[in-house]
């Protein structure tokens, strides 16, 4: 199975247009793909962290990359090709609630 990693950008407005059955069934989705063994989490705040030539660290509270959405989550989900992550990922909170998730294929280190 190959590993991808999703990004879910979405913002309370989106979230709470959308109706409640539909958003539990997306939290109940997120569940099951959980208990399947997906690690999902919010995202907490970001710091940048530079340490060019590794000669000296820098940090900076906040995101590098913009959005006019906020990212909300991310995953790590195992799926046979990206049309099934893709699938996988069609049901989740910010796919359903007018957001957005990209997916992105994990190329592992040897």
């Amino acid at each position: 199975m190959a590993k991808f990693i999703t990004v879910g950008y979405g913002d309370e407005k989106g979230y709470e247009r959308t109706d409640s059955a539909v958003r539990n069934a997306a939290h109940a989705h997120d569940a099951s793909m959980k208990a399947g063994g997906a690690l999902i989490g919010m995202a907490g705040p970001p710091v940048q962290v530079r340490n060019h030539d590794d000669a000296s660290l820098q940090t900076a509270p906040g995101a590098y990359m913009r959005s006019s959405l906020p990212i909300a989550g991310f995953a790590v989900i195992e799926a046979e090709d990206m049309q099934e992550a893709i699938a996988l990922v069609s049901k989740t909170p910010c796919a359903v609630a007018h957001g957005v998730v990209e997916v992105w294929p994990l190329q592992e280190l040897s």
